[in-house]
Protein backbone atom coordinates (compact mmCIF):
# COMPACT_ATOMS: atom_id res chain seq x y z
CA UNK A 1 0.00 0.00 0.00
CA UNK A 2 1.61 3.23 -1.13
CA UNK A 3 -0.26 5.63 1.15
CA UNK A 4 0.93 6.38 4.68
CA UNK A 5 -0.65 3.68 6.85
CA UNK A 6 -2.68 4.57 9.91
CA UNK A 7 -1.07 2.38 12.55
CA UNK A 8 -0.88 2.06 16.29
CA UNK A 9 2.19 2.72 18.40
CA UNK A 10 3.00 6.43 18.01
CA UNK A 11 5.26 7.58 20.82
CA UNK A 12 3.92 10.81 22.27
CA UNK A 13 7.27 11.49 23.90
CA UNK A 14 8.99 11.13 20.53
CA UNK A 15 6.46 13.47 18.96
CA UNK A 16 6.88 16.13 21.65
CA UNK A 17 10.68 15.90 21.44
CA UNK A 18 10.57 16.18 17.64
CA UNK A 19 8.31 19.23 17.86
CA UNK A 20 10.62 20.89 20.39
CA UNK A 21 13.59 20.41 18.09
CA UNK A 22 11.91 21.67 14.91
CA UNK A 23 13.28 24.97 13.68
CA UNK A 24 10.50 27.53 14.33
CA UNK A 25 11.74 29.53 11.36
CA UNK A 26 10.53 26.77 9.03
CA UNK A 27 7.10 27.25 7.50
CA UNK A 28 4.26 25.03 8.64
CA UNK A 29 4.31 23.08 5.38
CA UNK A 30 7.99 22.18 5.79
CA UNK A 31 7.48 21.16 9.42
CA UNK A 32 4.56 18.95 8.37
CA UNK A 33 6.78 17.34 5.74
CA UNK A 34 9.35 16.53 8.40
CA UNK A 35 6.74 15.07 10.75
CA UNK A 36 5.51 12.81 7.95
CA UNK A 37 9.06 11.83 7.04
CA UNK A 38 9.68 10.80 10.64
CA UNK A 39 6.53 8.66 10.67
CA UNK A 40 4.90 10.87 13.29
CA UNK A 41 1.68 11.18 11.30
CA UNK A 42 0.71 7.55 11.89
CA UNK A 43 -1.99 8.07 14.47
CA UNK A 44 -4.40 5.39 15.66
CA UNK A 45 -7.78 5.66 13.98
CA UNK A 46 -10.52 7.11 16.20
CA UNK A 47 -12.82 4.48 17.65
CA UNK A 48 -10.14 1.80 17.53
CA UNK A 49 -9.30 1.73 21.21
CA UNK A 50 -6.67 4.48 21.29
CA UNK A 51 -8.71 7.60 20.55
CA UNK A 52 -7.23 9.45 23.51
CA UNK A 53 -3.70 8.82 22.22
CA UNK A 54 -4.74 10.29 18.87
CA UNK A 55 -6.13 13.38 20.55
CA UNK A 56 -3.06 13.73 22.77
CA UNK A 57 -0.94 13.87 19.61
CA UNK A 58 -3.20 16.52 18.07
CA UNK A 59 -3.06 18.57 21.29
CA UNK A 60 0.73 18.31 21.40
CA UNK A 61 1.10 19.61 17.84
CA UNK A 62 -1.46 22.35 18.52
CA UNK A 63 0.40 23.50 21.63
CA UNK A 64 3.46 23.85 19.39
CA UNK A 65 1.78 25.78 16.55
CA UNK A 66 -1.86 26.05 15.52
CA UNK A 67 -1.08 26.60 11.84
CA UNK A 68 0.96 23.40 11.87
CA UNK A 69 -1.82 21.42 13.56
CA UNK A 70 -4.31 22.71 11.01
CA UNK A 71 -2.26 20.95 8.32
CA UNK A 72 -1.40 17.96 10.52
CA UNK A 73 -5.00 17.38 11.61
CA UNK A 74 -6.25 17.57 8.03
CA UNK A 75 -3.58 15.13 6.86
CA UNK A 76 -4.20 12.61 9.65
CA UNK A 77 -7.99 12.94 9.30
CA UNK A 78 -7.68 12.21 5.57
CA UNK A 79 -5.68 9.07 6.37
CA UNK A 80 -8.29 7.97 8.90
CA UNK A 81 -11.14 8.64 6.45
CA UNK A 82 -9.47 6.67 3.65
CA UNK A 83 -8.82 3.81 6.05
CA UNK A 84 -12.41 3.83 7.33
CA UNK A 85 -13.77 3.74 3.77
CA UNK A 86 -11.21 1.06 2.83
CA UNK A 87 -9.57 3.05 0.08
CA UNK A 88 -5.83 2.85 -0.57
CA UNK A 89 -4.76 5.43 -3.17
CA UNK A 90 -1.46 4.90 -4.95
CA UNK A 91 0.74 7.88 -4.21
CA UNK A 92 3.56 6.67 -6.45
CA UNK A 93 5.72 5.24 -3.69
CA UNK A 94 6.70 8.50 -1.99
CA UNK A 95 5.17 9.51 1.35
CA UNK A 96 2.04 11.46 0.53
CA UNK A 97 0.78 14.53 2.32
CA UNK A 98 -2.99 14.87 2.33
CA UNK A 99 -5.32 17.82 2.53
CA UNK A 100 -8.90 17.18 3.58
CA UNK A 101 -11.12 19.82 2.00
CA UNK A 102 -14.78 19.30 2.81
CA UNK A 103 -15.96 22.84 3.62
CA UNK A 104 -18.57 24.21 1.24
CA UNK A 105 -18.76 27.92 0.47
CA UNK A 106 -22.05 29.48 -0.76
CA UNK A 107 -22.10 29.83 -4.52
CA UNK A 108 -18.79 27.99 -4.96
CA UNK A 109 -18.74 24.33 -5.99
CA UNK A 110 -16.45 21.81 -7.56
CA UNK A 111 -18.30 19.80 -10.22
CA UNK A 112 -17.49 16.25 -11.28
CA UNK A 113 -17.50 15.38 -14.98
CA UNK A 114 -18.17 11.64 -15.16
CA UNK A 115 -16.99 9.88 -18.30
CA UNK A 116 -18.84 6.81 -19.56
CA UNK A 117 -15.56 5.02 -20.30
CA UNK A 118 -13.99 5.61 -16.88
CA UNK A 119 -15.52 2.54 -15.30
CA UNK A 120 -17.36 4.74 -12.83
CA UNK A 121 -14.23 5.50 -10.82
CA UNK A 122 -12.35 8.38 -12.46
CA UNK A 123 -13.82 11.84 -12.93
CA UNK A 124 -12.63 15.24 -14.04
CA UNK A 125 -13.07 18.22 -11.75
CA UNK A 126 -14.16 21.69 -12.79
CA UNK A 127 -14.75 24.78 -10.71
CA UNK A 128 -13.39 26.15 -7.47
CA UNK A 129 -12.89 24.77 -4.00
CA UNK A 130 -12.67 27.37 -1.22
CA UNK A 131 -11.11 27.03 2.25
CA UNK A 132 -8.28 24.75 1.14
CA UNK A 133 -5.81 24.84 4.02
CA UNK A 134 -2.28 24.00 2.99
CA UNK A 135 -3.12 24.00 -0.71
CA UNK A 136 0.52 24.52 -1.65
CA UNK A 137 1.79 22.15 1.02
CA UNK A 138 0.06 18.89 0.12
CA UNK A 139 0.82 16.38 -2.60
CA UNK A 140 -2.72 14.96 -2.58
CA UNK A 141 -6.21 15.96 -1.51
CA UNK A 142 -9.32 14.17 -0.31
CA UNK A 143 -12.21 16.52 -0.96
CA UNK A 144 -15.92 16.85 -1.61
CA UNK A 145 -17.32 17.48 -5.08
CA UNK A 146 -20.75 17.51 -6.71
CA UNK A 147 -22.46 15.95 -9.68
CA UNK A 148 -23.55 18.36 -12.41
CA UNK A 149 -27.22 17.66 -11.59
CA UNK A 150 -26.75 18.90 -8.01
CA UNK A 151 -26.33 15.57 -6.26
CA UNK A 152 -23.67 15.33 -3.61
CA UNK A 153 -21.42 15.93 -1.97
CA UNK A 154 -19.23 12.98 -2.83
CA UNK A 155 -15.66 12.32 -1.79
CA UNK A 156 -12.91 12.19 -4.39
CA UNK A 157 -9.15 11.99 -4.09
CA UNK A 158 -6.59 13.40 -6.47
CA UNK A 159 -2.93 14.06 -7.00
CA UNK A 160 -2.48 17.83 -6.81
CA UNK A 161 0.59 17.79 -9.04
CA UNK A 162 -1.42 18.38 -12.22
CA UNK A 163 -1.43 21.29 -14.65
CA UNK A 164 -5.22 21.33 -14.32
CA UNK A 165 -4.92 22.30 -10.62
CA UNK A 166 -4.28 25.97 -9.87
CA UNK A 167 -3.89 27.44 -6.39
CA UNK A 168 -5.18 31.00 -5.96
CA UNK A 169 -3.06 32.54 -3.25
CA UNK A 170 -3.62 35.84 -1.48
CA UNK A 171 -7.26 35.28 -0.50
CA UNK A 172 -6.45 34.83 3.21
CA UNK A 173 -6.40 38.27 4.83
CA UNK A 174 -6.33 37.37 8.53
CA UNK A 175 -3.10 37.60 10.52
CA UNK A 176 -4.35 34.66 12.57
CA UNK A 177 -3.67 31.20 11.07
CA UNK A 178 -1.76 32.80 8.18
CA UNK A 179 0.75 29.95 8.38
CA UNK A 180 -1.93 27.44 7.39
CA UNK A 181 -1.80 28.94 3.88
CA UNK A 182 -5.51 28.58 3.21
CA UNK A 183 -6.32 29.29 -0.44
CA UNK A 184 -8.86 28.73 -3.17
CA UNK A 185 -8.10 25.95 -5.65
CA UNK A 186 -9.35 26.06 -9.23
CA UNK A 187 -9.81 22.86 -11.24
CA UNK A 188 -9.86 22.79 -15.03
CA UNK A 189 -10.39 19.12 -15.85
CA UNK A 190 -8.15 17.68 -13.13
CA UNK A 191 -8.32 13.89 -12.88
CA UNK A 192 -9.76 12.60 -9.60
CA UNK A 193 -11.05 9.30 -8.27
CA UNK A 194 -14.34 8.73 -6.48
CA UNK A 195 -14.28 7.42 -2.91
CA UNK A 196 -17.14 5.35 -1.54
CA UNK A 197 -20.73 6.22 -2.29
CA UNK A 198 -22.49 9.62 -2.34
CA UNK A 199 -22.99 10.83 1.22
CA UNK A 200 -20.47 8.44 2.77
CA UNK A 201 -18.32 11.28 4.09
CA UNK A 202 -21.10 12.62 6.32
CA UNK A 203 -22.84 9.32 7.11
CA UNK A 204 -19.83 7.38 8.39
CA UNK A 205 -19.24 7.22 12.19
CA UNK A 206 -15.78 8.73 11.75
CA UNK A 207 -17.19 12.08 10.61
CA UNK A 208 -18.14 13.11 14.15
CA UNK A 209 -15.07 11.37 15.57
CA UNK A 210 -13.00 13.73 13.45
CA UNK A 211 -15.15 16.67 14.50
CA UNK A 212 -14.49 15.80 18.12
CA UNK A 213 -10.76 15.65 17.43
CA UNK A 214 -10.81 19.33 16.48
CA UNK A 215 -11.59 20.04 20.15
CA UNK A 216 -8.26 18.44 21.06
CA UNK A 217 -6.58 20.95 18.73
CA UNK A 218 -8.38 23.85 20.40
CA UNK A 219 -7.39 22.47 23.80
CA UNK A 220 -3.74 22.25 22.77
CA UNK A 221 -3.80 25.79 21.42
CA UNK A 222 -5.26 27.02 24.71
CA UNK A 223 -2.39 25.41 26.60
CA UNK A 224 0.05 27.79 24.91
CA UNK A 225 -1.89 30.69 26.44
CA UNK A 226 -2.24 29.08 29.87
CA UNK A 227 1.43 28.09 30.10
CA UNK A 228 2.52 31.66 29.42
CA UNK A 229 0.38 33.05 32.24
CA UNK A 230 1.63 30.39 34.66
CA UNK A 231 5.28 30.93 33.73
CA UNK A 232 5.02 34.71 34.04
CA UNK A 233 3.45 34.41 37.48
CA UNK A 234 6.09 31.91 38.57
CA UNK A 235 8.88 34.35 37.71
CA UNK A 236 7.19 37.40 39.23
CA UNK A 237 8.32 38.68 42.61
CA UNK A 238 5.81 37.37 45.20
CA UNK A 239 4.50 40.86 45.94
CA UNK A 240 3.36 41.21 42.30
CA UNK A 241 1.37 37.97 42.31
CA UNK A 242 -1.80 39.72 43.33
CA UNK A 243 -5.10 37.96 43.88
CA UNK A 244 -6.54 39.10 40.54
CA UNK A 245 -3.73 37.49 38.56
CA UNK A 246 -3.87 34.31 40.61
CA UNK A 247 -7.64 34.18 40.20
CA UNK A 248 -7.21 34.41 36.41
CA UNK A 249 -4.91 31.40 36.50
CA UNK A 250 -7.39 29.58 38.71
CA UNK A 251 -10.28 30.21 36.34
CA UNK A 252 -8.21 28.97 33.40
CA UNK A 253 -7.22 25.86 35.34
CA UNK A 254 -10.83 24.98 36.22
CA UNK A 255 -11.87 25.38 32.58
CA UNK A 256 -8.95 23.40 31.17
CA UNK A 257 -9.41 20.60 33.69
CA UNK A 258 -13.07 20.39 32.70
CA UNK A 259 -12.18 20.19 29.01
CA UNK A 260 -9.48 17.59 29.64
CA UNK A 261 -11.89 15.43 31.65
CA UNK A 262 -14.46 15.64 28.88
CA UNK A 263 -11.83 14.76 26.26
CA UNK A 264 -10.90 11.66 28.24
CA UNK A 265 -14.50 10.55 28.79
CA UNK A 266 -15.46 11.26 25.16
CA UNK A 267 -12.50 9.24 23.87
CA UNK A 268 -13.48 6.35 26.15
CA UNK A 269 -17.10 6.53 24.94
CA UNK A 270 -16.10 6.57 21.27
CA UNK A 271 -13.81 3.57 21.76
CA UNK A 272 -16.63 1.69 23.50
CA UNK A 273 -19.21 2.72 20.87
CA UNK A 274 -17.27 3.09 17.61
CA UNK A 275 -20.30 2.69 15.33
CA UNK A 276 -22.71 4.85 17.37
CA UNK A 277 -23.82 8.37 16.50
CA UNK A 278 -21.26 10.61 18.21
CA UNK A 279 -22.79 13.93 17.21
CA UNK A 280 -23.90 14.95 20.72
CA UNK A 281 -20.56 13.87 22.19
CA UNK A 282 -18.64 15.86 19.58
CA UNK A 283 -20.77 19.00 19.89
CA UNK A 284 -20.55 18.99 23.69
CA UNK A 285 -16.79 18.54 23.52
CA UNK A 286 -16.23 21.23 20.89
CA UNK A 287 -18.37 23.77 22.76
CA UNK A 288 -16.52 23.10 26.00
CA UNK A 289 -13.12 23.44 24.32
CA UNK A 290 -14.23 26.65 22.60
CA UNK A 291 -15.33 28.07 25.96
CA UNK A 292 -11.95 27.21 27.50
CA UNK A 293 -10.09 28.90 24.67
CA UNK A 294 -12.20 32.05 24.85
CA UNK A 295 -11.88 32.23 28.63
CA UNK A 296 -8.11 31.72 28.58
CA UNK A 297 -7.57 34.45 26.00
CA UNK A 298 -9.70 36.84 28.04
CA UNK A 299 -8.19 36.05 31.43
CA UNK A 300 -4.55 35.96 30.31
CA UNK A 301 -4.91 39.28 28.50
CA UNK A 302 -6.45 40.98 31.52
CA UNK A 303 -3.87 39.51 33.89
CA UNK A 304 -0.74 40.21 31.83
CA UNK A 305 -1.58 43.33 29.85
CA UNK A 306 0.02 44.10 26.50
CA UNK A 307 3.53 42.80 27.19
CA UNK A 308 3.19 39.16 25.99
CA UNK A 309 1.14 40.24 22.97
CA UNK A 310 4.00 42.52 21.92
CA UNK A 311 7.18 40.83 23.16
CA UNK A 312 6.52 37.09 23.40
CA UNK A 313 6.51 35.66 19.88
CA UNK A 314 4.96 32.32 20.81
CA UNK A 315 2.19 33.88 22.89
CA UNK A 316 1.48 36.54 20.28
CA UNK A 317 1.17 33.95 17.52
CA UNK A 318 -1.11 31.73 19.63
CA UNK A 319 -3.24 34.72 20.65
CA UNK A 320 -3.69 35.66 16.98
CA UNK A 321 -4.27 32.11 15.73
CA UNK A 322 -6.60 30.73 18.40
CA UNK A 323 -9.57 33.11 17.89
CA UNK A 324 -9.53 32.34 14.16
CA UNK A 325 -9.19 28.57 14.62
CA UNK A 326 -12.08 28.25 17.08
CA UNK A 327 -14.37 29.93 14.59
CA UNK A 328 -14.69 26.51 13.01
CA UNK A 329 -17.29 26.25 15.73
CA UNK A 330 -20.80 27.25 14.70
CA UNK A 331 -21.34 28.82 18.13
CA UNK A 332 -25.03 29.19 19.04
CA UNK A 333 -26.07 27.03 16.09
CA UNK A 334 -24.10 24.17 17.64
CA UNK A 335 -25.70 24.86 21.01
CA UNK A 336 -29.13 24.73 19.37
CA UNK A 337 -28.24 21.50 17.57
CA UNK A 338 -27.11 19.97 20.87
CA UNK A 339 -30.33 21.08 22.55
CA UNK A 340 -32.37 19.43 19.81
CA UNK A 341 -30.48 16.19 20.22
CA UNK A 342 -31.17 16.23 23.96
CA UNK A 343 -34.91 16.47 23.31
CA UNK A 344 -34.73 13.41 21.07
CA UNK A 345 -33.07 11.24 23.73
CA UNK A 346 -35.17 8.97 25.87
CA UNK A 347 -33.66 10.16 29.15
CA UNK A 348 -31.73 13.23 30.26
CA UNK A 349 -27.96 12.52 30.16
CA UNK A 350 -27.14 14.24 33.44
CA UNK A 351 -27.02 11.40 35.95
CA UNK A 352 -23.88 11.33 38.11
Amino acid sequence: MAMNAVVEGLSLDALRLFLAELDPALCAAERLKRLIGAGLDRLPRPGGGSTLSRWQALAAVAASDLSLVKLYEGHTDALATLSELQVAPDSGGAPASWGLWAAESPGVKTIMEVSNDSGGCSVRLHGTKAWCSGATAFSHALMTAWYADGRGPRLVWLNLQQDAVRVVEGVWQSVGMRGSASSDVVFDGAVAHMVGEPGDYLKRPGFWHGGAGIAACWYGGTLAIAHTLRQVLQTMPPEQRDALRLAALGRIDVSLQTTAALLRSAAEWIDANPAADARAVALRLRLTAEHSATLALHEAGRALGATPFCRDARFARAAADLPVFIRQSHADRDLAALGGLLLDQGAAPWQL
